[in-house]
């Protein structure tokens, strides 16, 4: 299972994660196994992020692309 996980550091509509989404889209990853934050990469406390690392196949995880 392949698992993706977007991020933007504002809330504001400047920022989107439509190009991230759209390149791990073409990757393989499944829409149901992308995960979002809007917040500061500083901040310890992104649900998206745990949610990504917190899916099973995260032990196995292989490959990270930013």
């Amino acid at each position: 299972m392949l698992v993706g996980y977007m991020r933007v550091s504002t809330t504001d509509d400047r920022q989107t994660v439509d190009l991230q989404r759209d390149a791990l889209v073409a990757t393989g990853v499944d829409h149901r196994h992308l995960h979002t934050d809007k917040a500061s990469g500083a901040r310890d406390d992104r649900p998206g992020l745990k949610a990504c690392l917190d899916c099973p196949s995260s032990e196995h995880l292989a490959q990270v692309a930013a």
